[in-house]
């Protein structure tokens, strides 16, 4: 199950076009998706102005309706729903429209202006729990401005916050500093799901994420990561615990075997 990907077409840097949705569709059905959230980008700043949200907002609608009955369609295997990932470029951001959430339940998808930490992010996660809404932080590893011992992100979760790392960062795709940052999310329990952030060009390499923690030890996390917790998402059910994920010696030769 995946909650964070980009595949109405022609809203975002996502698909471009109904054929690379399709396409897009045609890759989660083959790596396994059964169903999935597409979370286009939405600044936060937008339900302060409801004019300009509500213009944004027509635009994607237009798109899901395009998108949603193409997949109906080709795609009945994948139960496919919508929400956004929205920026938080305001501290104080309005999610009570439904569209802005994942699957129009409790949750809803954020991250971080420009790649980076601003100050005092864990209020700002807090103000949207106080609201009675679950905050997920997409790719946290991703962030500069973490401290080098990354305990900002066991703040965001004791706010009331989870966390969503992207499976291509496990395998080396966002670059080293990344894969360090979500392999010590892992090693403590903090990482709550896995999710693609597929932004529907080349695979959404979800499959590759779950085969290398699989043989590196972690079935049960890989199993409550990219199946149990995310679905419990589209329910609207609080995730379960993950355990603490320590990978069995021969890491480093694993992932450059995957290179190779």
């Amino acid at each position: 199950v995946d909650f964070h990907s980009h595949l109405m077409p022609g809203v975002d840097d996502g698909a471009s076009n109904l054929d690379e949705s399709r396409a897009a569709l045609l890759a989660f059905q083959e790596e396994g998706v059964v169903a999935a959230v597409t979370t286009p980008h939405l600044k936060g700043s937008l339900t302060k102005r409801p004019e300009e949200l509500e213009r944004r907002l027509d635009e994607l609608d237009r798109a899901w309706q395009c998108v949603s009955t193409m997949a109906s369609k080709e795609f009945p295997g994948i139960d496919f729903h919508r929400g956004v990932e929205m920026m938080l470029d305001t501290p104080d951001p309005d999610v009570s429209d439904a569209r802005l959430r994942l699957a129009g339940g409790p949750f809803v998808l954020v991250e971080f202006p420009f790649m980076s930490v601003p100050p005092r992010s864990t209020n700002v996660l807090s103000k949207l729990c106080r609201q009675g809404w679950v905050p997920i932080v997409a790719h946290p590893e991703r962030y500069q401005g973490l401290d080098r011992e990354v305990n900002l992100p066991g703040e965001w979760r004791a706010a009331g916050a989870y966390l969503q790392v992207n499976g291509a960062s496990l395998i080396g795709r966002y670059g080293p500093e990344a894969q360090r940052v979500a392999m010590q999310l892992l090693s403590r329990g903090w990482v709550d799901y896995l999710s693609s952030d597929y932004h529907a060009r080349g695979q959404p390499r979800i499959a590759s994420a779950r085969r290398l923690l699989s043989e590196l030890g972690g079935a049960e996390q890989v199993h409550l990561l990219t199946e149990i917790n995310p679905g419990r998402v589209v329910q609207g059910a609080a995730p379960l615990p993950v355990p603490p994920f320590h990978p069995k010696r021969g890491f480093l030769k694993r992932l450059k075997s995957l290179f190779r």
